[in-house]
């Protein structure tokens, strides 16, 4: 029988020994992720056939399960067939979703094809050459570069690490501009607490951050990690829109300041959110991270 648990601070290093047998590409599987959206998602653990089973529930309110974590392919058989009768008890909507490729791989030569998946195209991240977004050159990228020279001209601005005093002024900050969304939603809403979380256990989780400052007032944040020597991921990024380039700004100089030894950044998906598509594809990415389902 499964027991599962909820996901908590402490499970950091544990999650962390299972995470580093695979070179993940995506942001699911990385921990600052799992516990950003822990509530939101209502996400759990448990352990069998010595794998952590993690289940989850997607902002439809879709439950299935993702890649375990620590299978090996003679035992993966015998992890379905578990996760199957689990999911036919519980009357979960998939089996599996939030799948990179290879997983899928394994699953397909396992059960000889005979599965049913499905693209999960709202939940590809996207993935964007470092140099591109720190250079700003060619027609491509003209506009973006505009509003970053915006900005740097417009105001006297400072950089800040996120400390105590500055994560205060970071809450304030997406409090404000969480107030200011003419559409809210319960994402916003859950998006707010899992921000929240992230920076009061900031150091535990061994992110980067930066903060910008105008006038010693904070107008934008962002909180980021190297996920493995190929790749950084960007978790979180707002901003006071009304500073005239303080996107461009802040999406340059942090991957600069802090990412700029990787080859690529992962900006994480739009959700299909007409907002997020627009923005993320303005950064012209030159791939994607492919996600899957499976029923």
């Amino acid at each position: 029988m499964l027991k599962f648990y909820k996901l908590n601070i402490e499970d950091k290093s544990y999650f962390e020994k299972y995470i580093s047998e695979y070179e993940f590409n995506s942001c699911e599987y990385c921990f600052a992720n799992l516990y950003l959206w822990r509530n939101a998602c209502e996400i759990e653990y448990a352990e069998f056939e010595n794998c952590i089973i993690i289940k989850k529930k997607n902002f439809e309110g879709k439950t299935y399960f993702m890649q375990p974590l620590g299978y090996k392919k003679d035992n993966l058989r015998v992890l379905v067939e578990q996760l199957r009768g689990y999911k036919t008890e519980h009357n979960m909507d998939y089996l599996f979703a939030d799948l990179e490729k290879f997983f899928v791989d394994d699953l397909l030569n396992c059960y000889n094809n005979d599965l049913e998946i499905l693209e999960d195209r709202n939940n590809f991240d996207y993935i964007y050459n470092t140099k591109d977004l720190v250079n700003l050159s060619g027609k491509k990228l003209h506009n973006k570069k505009n509003h970053y020279n915006q900005f740097i001209k417009g105001y006297n601005y400072t950089l800040k690490a996120l400390n105590e005093q500055t994560i205060t002024d970071c809450l304030l900050l997406e409090k404000k501009w969480l107030e200011n969304v003419n559409e809210k939603d319960n994402f916003l809403n859950h998006e707010y607490e899992g921000i929240k979380d992230l920076l009061i256990n900031f150091d535990k989780l061994q992110l980067k951050g930066m903060a910008v400052c105008v006038e010693n007032k904070v107008i934008a944040f962002t909180i980021g990690e190297k996920i493995n020597a190929k790749t950084a991921i960007i978790h979180i990024e707002k901003a006071d829109p009304s500073y005239n380039g303080i996107y461009a700004f802040i999406n340059k100089t942090f991957v600069e300041k802090y990412f700029n030894e990787v080859p690529s950044i992962n900006r994480e998906q739009d959700l299909g959110k007409e907002g997020l598509i627009k923005a993320k594809q303005s950064y012209k990415p030159f791939e994607f991270v492919e996600k899957y389902m499976v029923f």
